[in-house]
């Protein structure tokens, strides 16, 4: 594709230049970036800012330390709840309440049994945890 030149005069207007989707120079450079597996981060809670990634395909979560994911806090139970990933490739997964105390909450609900998407909240005790499934965004190309 050959610029352009433009002979009118320049008269302070703002030109927009677009670059052709199929363009070949402009490289996918977040293509390697960050985790390959799905995550939990805590946005709430004792340990604010701790993210698990999640390379099993069944995850516990609780207060004793052998638990994929440790919540060292009382609010938890030992074995508090599993997510299981084996739709993971669907593009969701599950949690269940293992019978804690205090319960899980997805998205501002109590539940047994709940299906997490990307971006669902789960609340155990005083956590505040974000599921990730990390998928990779697939390029689209358009038509023009």
């Amino acid at each position: 594709m050959q610029p352009t030149r433009n002979t009118e005069p320049d008269n302070g207007a703002t030109r927009i230049f677009r670059m052709p989707p199929s363009d070949a120079t402009s490289p996918d450079l977040m293509r390697d970036a960050g985790p390959k597996n799905p995550s939990l981060t805590i946005v709430k809670g004792p340990q604010m800012g701790s993210n698990f990634e999640l390379t099993d395909p069944d995850v516990t979560i609780g207060r004793d330390p052998s638990n994929a994911v440790f919540l060292n806090d009382m609010t938890v139970s030992r074995r508090h709840a599993k997510i299981d990933l084996s739709g993971i490739d669907s593009g969701f997964a599950t949690v269940e309440d293992l019978g804690s105390l205090n319960g899980t909450w997805v998205d501002g609900a109590i539940v047994n049994k709940a299906m997490l998407k990307d971006g669902s909240t789960i609340q155990i005790g005083t956590f505040r945890m974000v599921f990730h499934t990390n998928r990779r965004p697939q390029r689209i190309e358009t038509g023009n």
